[in-house]
């Protein structure tokens, strides 16, 4: 691996780069129902529905419309204008959970909302350690509270941890809870 320049940070896609309530829209159409972010208690959209839903079907009917809910996502608020900003002083290497069957879909969005990036890895888990590691990011960005707190933990490295109704549980002091980007970015300035 070439000796960075910058310093790398390591970026999660949904629910930090796009708006955490983005894919509730298409739910909510789905299955009739009218749940909203503050539903969301865990990471799991099941554990909103006022009703129950059968797991496997609601895994196929996500799976079947994720290139298209990828589409349309919408993204977090000031996310373009401080990753814009961020471009020529750290390098940024997004690290998703989703499948490289969507890669095409998820570039794509990158290039139609003029997202900077300098790589994008769609690892099909949520196990994002190995490959943080691997690409010696300083900073990891997610809202997924145990992928938080093992990043964290594991690579001693801070995490920037987005602010939601489903990551509440308590965190290391190296996880650092922001409610948004402005936010993020101030930890940045300041610590890098």
């Amino acid at each position: 691996m070439t000796k960075k320049l910058k310093p790398r940070f390591g970026i999660d896609i949904d629910g930090t780069v796009t708006c955490p309530a983005t894919l509730i829209p298409h739910i909510n159409n789905q299955y009739n129902v009218n749940i909203t972010i503050a539903d969301i208690t865990e990471y799991d959209f099941l554990s909103g529905f006022p009703h129950p839903v059968d797991r496997n079907e609601f895994n196929q009917w996500f799976k079947a419309n994720e290139p298209m809910m990828y589409e349309v996502s919408e993204l977090a608020q000031d996310a373009k204008k401080i990753l814009v900003d961020w471009q020529n002083s750290y390098e940024l290497f997004y690290i998703s959970a989703r499948g490289e069957n969507v890669f095409d879909v998820t570039q794509n969005w990158f290039k139609k909302h003029s997202l900077p990036f300098d790589h994008i890895e769609l690892i099909g888990s949520h196990d994002k350690i190995s490959v943080a590691k691997k690409h010696a990011v300083e900073v990891f960005f997610e809202d997924k509270h145990d992928n938080a707190v093992m990043i964290a933990e594991e690579l001693s490295i801070p995490v920037i941890l987005f602010d939601t109704p489903y990551n509440q549980m308590p965190a290391p002091t190296n996880v650092i809870r922001v409610n948004n980007w402005i936010e993020a970015n101030d930890w940045i300035r300041k610590n890098y």
